[in-house]
């Protein structure tokens, strides 16, 4: 072969290789920009969820408080006309559609707790306690336990 014919050869070779390695660079490149995109946007949604469970949260244990400010007045008789029961009603059933979210959003222990510290509270509001048992002692343990179950999950 003359030395065009090489000279040539290898001209195109080299053009070969260069548009081969180019291609592998950008494929390289554009994988590697999809995956970062990707972790990016699976970061976002995380933050998303998690500011909605503590949104969720939040309006649970306040509505809790509410409810157990209604058990710690709570009157010795009552009927469905009474300003206490009219507010207390309403206070129960948003704690109920609250303790339901906690079921949709996080894992079944936590709503496990929540439904437990609700049910705890529910018969304090409606039927009391024995006289002499403390409404903040008595509700102490599952109301604890529903935050440390809920902590956990966060994390």
């Amino acid at each position: 072969m003359s030395g065009q014919v090489w000279v040539s050869v290898m001209s195109l070779g080299g053009v070969a290789l260069g548009g081969v390695l180019s291609y592998l660079v950008q494929h390289a490149t554009q994988r590697s920009a999809e995956r970062v995109e990707t972790r990016r946007q699976e970061i976002s949604l995380a933050e998303s969820r998690r500011a909605e469970r503590l949104a969720l949260l939040e309006r649970f244990v306040a509505v809790g408080a509410e409810a157990e400010r209604c058990a710690f007045s709570r009157p010795d008789s009552w009927d469905d006309n009474d300003e206490w029961a009219v507010r207390t009603t309403d206070v129960m059933n948003r704690l109920w559609v609250a303790e339901r979210l906690i079921r949709l959003q996080f894992p079944l222990p936590v709503h496990d707790a929540a439904r437990a510290y609700f049910l705890d509270l529910n018969k304090t509001v409606w039927h009391g306690l024995p006289e002499g048992e403390s409404v903040r002692d008595y509700l102490e343990d599952n109301r604890l336990a529903f935050l440390d179950a809920a902590r956990d999950a966060l994390h």
